[in-house]
């Protein structure tokens, strides 16, 4: 772990140098980086990185004002590669700093000291990405109007706060690819953890290339709250068993958010797309209103919610199946026990009606009664 004091040092460049060292080495590659700035020769190449690319000055027609648009481009894989770095520090941070004091006051198992860290990490991460997603939709009136999310596309520029999201997003999701080797992740959960880890890049990554960013942000939003809520339940759950309400609320959600989606998807693909203006295939112009790539986009989300809910069903049946256990383990705790058999010996040392005075006498009395 970074930023971790040991006593004894690993061999350097070994495996568990490379884990315990790792925010050091990637704080240090960050800062070369910045360094770039300071000189004219290489700050042309720096700020490819740390700046946000391809910027369009716009002047719209009804305020008269200039105003600073973006597009996508090649160099955006710089910037995503720079918030990586930036991304694999702030987990480590979080999980030293953090985390781990938690972790110490708890004295969880190795199983949920993993999935405690690992609800601990998404947690301030969908916090964070919630409040962000929250304040853009709410600038951009993207969410009052449903229409705006296909009206004039392709919707190939767009303002810095969304770019950034994007940018942040995506690379806070390959961020996750290696912390699964600089956390120790076991083997049983690595599948698990890289089934969302590569949806939430493929399905982000497709709504930016694709210039579908206002419906991508509008779907992240209800969701992030939902994982948001069940990931925060965990934590209270690791902490408290008895505190599970959280989880009906999430799985109410849940369902709410699944159907959300899966209304949105359609409306948009359906019947939004195939009524625009601009129908037809041009990556220079950056438009893919065409019927195979609107029909695969929907497919990949219905498939994508339909494998969700089918884990989300399983997960509930576990519960109940656990729950139906404990409370039969209950009913037969607190269920009446058969009879005690009756004592061979009453109350004045008899025994089936013969009084046994010699068991129940003083070694003094009997010393006494021999002589």
């Amino acid at each position: 772990m970074g930023f971790r004091k040991k006593n004894k040092s690993p061999p350097v460049l070994s495996h568990e140098f490379v884990i315990q060292n790792h925010a050091d080495m990637v704080s240090c590659l960050a800062m070369i980086i910045l360094l770039g700035l300071m000189f004219e020769v290489t700050a042309k190449f720096a700020i490819m990185f740390i700046t946000v690319q391809y910027n369009v000055t716009e002047v719209q027609d009804e305020k008269q004002e200039a105003v600073n648009l973006y597009q996508y481009g090649p160099k955006d894989v710089a910037t995503v590669f720079f918030y990586l770095l930036i991304g694999v520090i702030l987990h480590a941070l979080i999980q030293e700093y953090i985390l781990d004091k938690i972790n110490r006051r708890l004295h969880l198992s190795k199983t949920k000291h993993s999935k405690f860290n690992e609800s601990g990490q998404l947690a301030a991460f969908y916090l964070f990405s919630f409040i962000w997603g929250c304040s853009i939709l709410t600038a951009e009136d993207f969410a009052t109007n449903p229409t705006f999310l296909w009206e004039g596309y392709p919707h190939t520029r767009m303002v810095f706060q969304v770019k950034f999201f994007y940018i942040c997003q995506i690379a806070y999701w390959l961020h996750a690819l290696p912390e699964l080797y600089f956390q120790k992740i076991r083997k049983e959960d690595i599948p698990r953890q890289l089934y969302y880890i590569c949806l939430y890049v493929v399905h982000i990554s497709g709504a930016y290339v694709l210039n579908l960013h206002r419906l991508g942000l509008v779907l992240l939003v209800p969701h992030y709250l939902v994982e948001l809520l069940f990931h925060a339940s965990r934590l209270f759950y690791f902490s408290d068993e008895n505190k599970q309400k959280g989880f009906t609320l999430w799985a109410l959600l849940f369902v709410i958010a699944r159907l959300l989606t899966l209304t949105l998807s359609v409306l948009t693909f359906g019947f939004g797309l195939p009524r625009t203006e601009n129908q037809g295939f041009s990556f220079a112009e950056g438009n893919f209103n065409v019927l195979t790539i609107r029909m695969t986009c929907l497919a990949a989300i219905c498939l994508t919610q339909a494998w969700m809910m089918w884990k989300f069903i399983n997960f509930q049946l576990k519960k109940w199946r656990e729950h139906s256990q404990n409370q039969a383990s209950k009913k037969k705790a607190v269920s009446p026990k058969s009879k005690p058999p009756k004592r061979e010996a009453t109350r004045g040392g008899s025994a089936n009606g013969v009084v046994k005075s010699d068991e129940k006498m003083s070694p003094r009395a009997r010393k006494a009664k021999a002589s």
